[in-house]
């Protein structure tokens, strides 16, 4: 693919890039001539696999409202070189803390400032990027994917309590951002991933695919990129507050 200046490519914002299903994000949409902004509470790797630099990437604690504020200014700033138009933003980010020994953390035993930061991360961030940047997705007629999961719409074996509310009201956070985005000519949707084949999974999945996965297999990351990307083009231009299950028909 011949080398296209950044004024002249469409821009994605990811977050929660550095592994597993954002990692396979940031490859699917560089392999696509796409500029890919990466966010995540690490500094930039020198042995990052995909062809970007420290330009295309900024750290922050999306933990915290002040800090992810202050990065949402430099997302604005960088932003500038095309124009400040922004294609996409993809809200991956998100975290699910665990008891001893990996346990399940359920809803009674789920320490309260647990609870405040999962949704910090998982719900109010997502709702802060899209309002900070809804200037140049606007001036894109660009796109939001929200990264909600299987576990918002069940209790799970293995996602604990927090997660998986954070994850039910990013679905419903969803649907209002699409009535609300809408008018101007910005789409939001959500994709729910079930069990997916990363470096995280938890004991005991292989049964699980077994009893409750028709396909009787595990996701892949690669499987999950790819119908972000399709939410984030042209392809999608008239799918609009929807939530696509990629879970093997394990919602059914």
């Amino acid at each position: 693919m011949p080398n296209t200046p950044n004024a002249e490519k469409k821009t994605l914002i990811l977050t929660g890039a550095s592994r597993g299903i954002g990692h396979a994000t940031v490859k699917r949409f560089a392999s696509a001539g796409w500029r890919v902004i990466t966010c995540s509470r690490h500094p930039f790797p020198e042995n990052c696999p995909w062809e970007m630099g420290p330009e295309d990437h900024i750290q922050v604690d999306l933990a915290d409202p002040q800090h992810t504020a202050g990065a949402i200014g430099e997302m604005r700033e960088r932003l500038k070189a095309q124009g400040s138009r922004l294609n996409a933003l993809v809200n991956n980010a998100g975290i699910s803390p665990k008891g001893i020994g990996g346990s399940r953390l359920g809803a009674i035993e789920t320490p309260l400032e647990d609870w405040q930061h999962v949704f910090q991360v998982n719900f109010f961030a997502p709702i802060m990027l899209a309002r900070g940047l809804i200037a140049e997705l606007e001036a894109a007629k660009g796109a939001v994917v929200n990264v909600t999961s299987i576990a918002g719409g069940r209790v799970h074996p293995f996602a604990g309590a927090a997660y998986a509310t954070s994850k039910a009201a990013l679905a419903s956070l969803t649907r209002e951002m699409a009535a609300d985005f809408g008018p101007r000519a910005i789409r939001v949707n959500a994709i729910s991933p079930g069990e997916i084949d990363t470096a995280i999974l938890s004991p005991g999945t292989e049964r699980l695919v077994h009893e409750q996965i028709p396909l009787r297999r595990l996701g892949e990351p690669e499987e999950v990129a790819k119908a972000i990307y399709f939410l984030c083009t042209e392809q999608s231009s008239y799918v609009h507050g929807a939530e696509l299950h990629i879970d093997g028909g394990q919602h059914v």
